[in-house]
């Protein structure tokens, strides 16, 4: 009968579990929900946050492209803002890849605030 290496238990599949569900949640809107649904089955710290951080990434993006529509200076937005969502989304899959718990800047902290009920 052949032993489990000492560096798998419990903890470190509830971790991978958790980090499987973060990165899902950075994948696309779709992804997110996928992931929310996944979390609800079994709650993960970990997942939850990057949910959190996700979500709100994802309402930030939506607001920019809303934002485009301003005649004029839309345009102006939409990059700058576009370039910026994009940043934080990355950032945000590096922490959630890498098994960190860390907030995206500058948003992050308000994210975890106002999704406190997630």
């Amino acid at each position: 009968m052949k032993k489990q290496p000492p560096s798998l238990n419990e903890d470190d599949d509830s971790m991978d579990d958790g980090k499987n569900v973060a990165i899902i949640s950075y994948l696309t809107a779709l992804g997110l929900l996928v992931a929310f649904v996944l979390n609800n089955e079994s709650r993960n710290d970990f997942s939850t946050f990057h949910i959190k951080q996700s979500l709100g990434i994802f309402l930030t993006m939506f607001g920019v492209f809303v934002l485009s529509y301003i005649p004029a200076v839309g345009w102006v937005f939409a990059g700058i803002g576009l370039a910026a969502t994009c940043i934080l989304w990355m950032i945000g899959l590096i922490h959630a890849a890498s098994g960190n718990k860390k907030t995206v800047p500058f948003l992050g902290d308000f994210f975890n605030r106002i999704f406190a009920g997630i």
